[in-house]
């Protein structure tokens, strides 16, 4: 986020849209309490983070000057951010009898047009459920009819996406990561 904001890290607001119960939410929220952003949880309330994480963040971000907003309201979620991050909406491991659900519960969230400011910048982890052109994609066509789940094409390869150089990042990070454990 600060490779592509000409603001500092105190100034940056960014919101997750999507399942925020998992490592992707969590890691977002207590790293932007810690470095004092405007940091937003867009989520329904069943896939929100833990309370005890929450109450954490809030008291890291009392003492960094963060803002914390955790709420089911996309509007208010998205509203003058600077980034906006998402995540697939079934986990690794997940059985296939919660996609259904899911999808019914999070379609309100997902990253398309109608959410997607102009200045604002798209992030993703990564893989992305955005077409057709995956047997996962195809799949998911075939039985919700819908050509994007967590994000639609349109964003995914629009001028806004920064996942390849956010997936960059990662990279050269997990590298520096197992350098530094591989030991004498």
């Amino acid at each position: 986020m600060i490779e592509h904001s000409a603001k500092p890290a105190s100034q940056i607001a960014f919101c997750y849209l999507g399942d925020a119960r998992f490592n992707m939410g969590n890691s977002l929220m207590v790293m932007g309490c810690k470095m004092g952003m405007d940091v937003r949880i867009c989520a329904p309330r069943s896939l929100w983070p833990k309370d005890e994480l929450i109450t954490t963040c809030r008291q890291i971000a009392a003492e960094t000057g963060a803002r914390l907003t955790v709420t089911e309201n996309v509007d208010e979620g998205v509203q003058g951010v600077d980034f906006l991050h998402t995540d697939v909406w079934v986990s690794m491991g997940e059985p296939k009898e919660v996609w259904d659900e899911r999808i019914k519960l999070l379609l309100p969230y997902q990253v398309n047009a109608e959410a997607i400011r102009p200045q604002v910048k798209f992030m993703h982890c990564l893989p992305a459920f955005h077409n057709r052109e995956t047997k996962v994609g195809e799949d998911i066509y075939q039985k919700t009819g819908l050509d994007g789940l967590e994000v639609t094409e349109e964003v995914f390869e629009s001028p806004r996406s920064i996942v390849f150089d956010q997936a960059e990042n990662r990279m050269h990070t997990i590298k520096a990561i197992m350098v530094a454990t591989l030991g004498d």
